[in-house]
This record gives C-alpha cells, structure tokens and sequence, in this order.
C-alpha cells in the first residue's frame, strides 16, 4: 500500500457515485459499463447518443487526469498479447453471465438495493480475496 492515495481515491469515488446518480436522475439509466457500452454494440433507436457520449466522457476524464498528473499511472507491460485478448473475452463472457461487470454491481446495484448486486459483489469480492490468499500463500508468488 506504499502508493495508496486517500484523496484521490476519495475524489474519484465521489465523482463515480455523482455520475451514477446523475445519469439515473435525469436519464433513467444505470451506469454499469458493460451495459452501457453492450447497448452500443447492439444499439436501439434513439440510444446510442448518450452511450457514446457517456463512454466519450470517460475516457476524456482519464485523458484529462493522466495530462494534469502525467506521472500517477505507469501501465504494467511483458504481458503476452494472446493473453490479453483471452482475458478481455473471458472478462466479456463473465460480465454477460453476471449480468452486468462489477462496477455495475457494486456501485449502482449496491445503491438501489438490489439483492443480485449485493450477492454478485459479495462473490466477487470472496473470489478476489480467495485467489489473492492462494496465489501468496499457497502458491508462494508475490505482487
């Protein structure tokens, strides 16, 4: 935790919670990306503006951010390309499976007190922490 920054971790969740918040007030719209972005690819009349926009938004946001602190994020690199593109199917298969990704779950579904949310996120969470404890302590790999 020798990078923790309390912070900007607490400006980003608020930034996260406001977005979300804002765009079910004025659009009816949860903010789970993967369903956002799945109703881009598959678009219905009439909907595909704000999904664009939105995901526009968030990557501006990440430009904007890495531009003003151009030194608050080194990208990890030597990962195999193959790889990689397995990982982003599998992520892809999971969150059609799970009906929505992570943040989907836990920021909006949590919040709306939906009980397939609060389920999904607590498997999440029990799988993260599970493979992290097997893959130090069993398995002897460090981060």
């Amino acid at each position: 935790m020798e990078n923790f920054t309390p912070y900007t971790a607490l400006a980003g969740g608020l930034l996260i919670g406001i977005s979300a918040t804002v765009l079910l007030l004025f659009n009816g719209r949860i903010t789970g990306i993967s369903g956002i972005l799945g109703g881009l690819l598959f678009p219905k009349q009439g909907e595909w503006p704000w999904r664009l926009l939105f995901l526009l938004g968030i990557m501006a946001g990440a430009l904007s951010y890495h531009l003003v602190f151009p030194d608050s994020f080194a990208p990890r690199t030597g990962y195999p390309l193959p790889l990689l593109i397995i990982g982003g199917f599998l992520v892809g298969f999971g969150t059609r499976m799970g009906n929505g990704c992570t943040s989907g779950h836990g920021v909006c579904g949590i919040g709306r007190g939906s009980m397939r949310s609060i389920v999904a996120t607590t498997v999440f969470m029990l799988t993260g922490v599970i493979s992290v404890y097997i893959i130090q302590h069993v398995m002897g790999m460090s981060s």
